[in-house]
């Protein structure tokens, strides 16, 4: 696989300036960013979701085990 260097990335940039346009590249850099802070914080707020239903399951077993005795 070649490695992609300045030259490339140079086409590359000139290629979206040209699709784009100049002035619409800083909101599309803006919108991407805030999209990606949205996924990441719906990430996080599912590994707390889950915390939670993980420690819920632990409460209620251990009150299912403490009823038995």
């Amino acid at each position: 696989m070649p490695n992609i260097g300045a030259p490339e990335l140079l086409l590359v940039l000139a290629i979206v300036i040209l699709i784009f346009g100049a002035s619409r590249i800083p909101k599309l850099g803006r919108s991407m960013g805030q999209s990606i802070r949205g996924f990441k914080q719906g990430l996080k707020e599912d590994v707390i979701e889950e915390d939670e239903a993980g420690a819920a399951k632990k409460v209620d077993a251990a009150a299912t085990k403490a009823d038995e005795k």
